[in-house]
């Protein structure tokens, strides 16, 4: 019987992470993304919309995905956390757009605070590795 094992992912060019966690996690072909803000990991700044956010955030979980040899057509799923549900629409099409065809299963719920002075939106996925 072989072990099963899991190992921390990482990318230089992303964000640092702002509490005691990986960017993301591979265990055997699956591969979980941590929630991921919408910093610039260029310039540490946050965007100031939610529009600008939610391709911020897709980005960065696309350079983990990357990292760990998978990519956003490769999400099964993405969990969406949202400061004013009033936004959905606009996240929702920045999404769309950058996903393409692909449609994983997603959550998206409102909530009360980010972790992050200024977040709006908050993704977090669960991909697989080809």
């Amino acid at each position: 019987m072989s072990a099963m094992s899991h190992k921390p992912v990482h990318a230089p060019n992303l964000p640092k992470p702002v509490g005691p966690y990986s960017p993301g996690m591979g265990f055997e072909k699956l591969i979980f993304v941590s929630g991921q803000g919408g910093t610039d990991p260029a310039t540490g700044k946050i965007a100031d919309d939610v529009e600008q956010q939610t391709e911020q955030v897709l980005k960065n979980i696309q350079t983990i995905l990357e990292a760990a040899g998978s990519g956003l057509q490769h999400v099964l799923r993405c969990g969406v956390f949202l400061i004013d549900m009033g936004e959905f629409k606009t996240m929702n099409a920045v999404y769309a757009r950058m996903f393409g065809e692909h449609r994983p299963a997603r959550t998206t719920i409102g909530v009360a605070a980010l972790p992050g002075e200024g977040l709006r939106v908050e993704i977090d996925a669960i991909a697989y590795r080809p």
